[in-house]
């Protein structure tokens, strides 16, 4: 088992894959800001010895996404750095030297979906809830959410999902090309995908 963070993820280390369980005391894994630069640090970290790296939740939440309690006690300069947080750590996780895959459950929404579209594959349980509620609340993201969504299901569809504030079930993802794949138990089949992939 290799080491954790208290209050933002566990990280569990496995023969082919690391798995990094966003996790929280409320258990909906926010983002928040210490959170956010936590990630970051631990994904350039697992850079160095890279073996595929598996992110995922609990079975309600992979993430509700940023804490906006937090974002709306933050000024300018503040949410700037926020912003810019989110970008590195967003970045991070696109430019892993080995396979990211989002194994996901419940809820991915906000900056929990910007931090799933960074990753390279997404498998998705049946009960899956996709959305970015920030428009609904004035807010639009600075994680990089808006070009990857628009580029993985295109404009017309990502437009759908951000200006309505729109939410989206796993089936209705995978159809939008959001997804790549449903099942019941995304880490388990991640799991034995690798486990394969190693093999073959």
């Amino acid at each position: 088992m290799a080491p954790s963070v208290p209050d933002y993820f566990q990280i569990e280390a496995k023969e082919n894959a690391t798995i990094l369980r966003l996790a929280s005391e409320d258990g909906t894994n926010r983002l928040t800001r210490a959170c956010v630069a936590a990630l970051a640090d631990a994904v350039q970290e697992l850079a160095r010895n890279p073996l595929p790296l598996i992110l995922t939740g609990n079975r309600k939440f992979f993430s509700a996404g940023a804490d906006l309690n937090e974002i709306a006690e933050l000024n300018g300069a503040e949410a700037f750095a926020f912003s810019r947080n989110g970008q590195i750590m967003t970045d991070a996780v696109e430019e892993f030297p080995a396979p990211v895959i989002a194994a996901i459950n419940g809820y991915c929404m906000g900056g929990g979906m910007d931090l799933a579209l960074a990753c390279d594959y997404r498998i998705a349980s049946p009960h899956a809830i996709f959305g970015h509620r920030g428009a609904a609340l004035g807010l639009i993201t600075g994680w990089g959410g808006t070009q990857r969504l628009a580029r993985r299901i295109g404009s017309a569809r990502a437009i759908e999902m951000f200006i309505p504030a729109e939410k989206v079930d796993a089936m209705r993802a995978l159809r939008y090309g959001l997804v790549d794949r449903v099942c019941d138990d995304p880490l388990a089949e991640t799991l034995r995908w690798l486990e394969h992939r190693s093999a073959g």
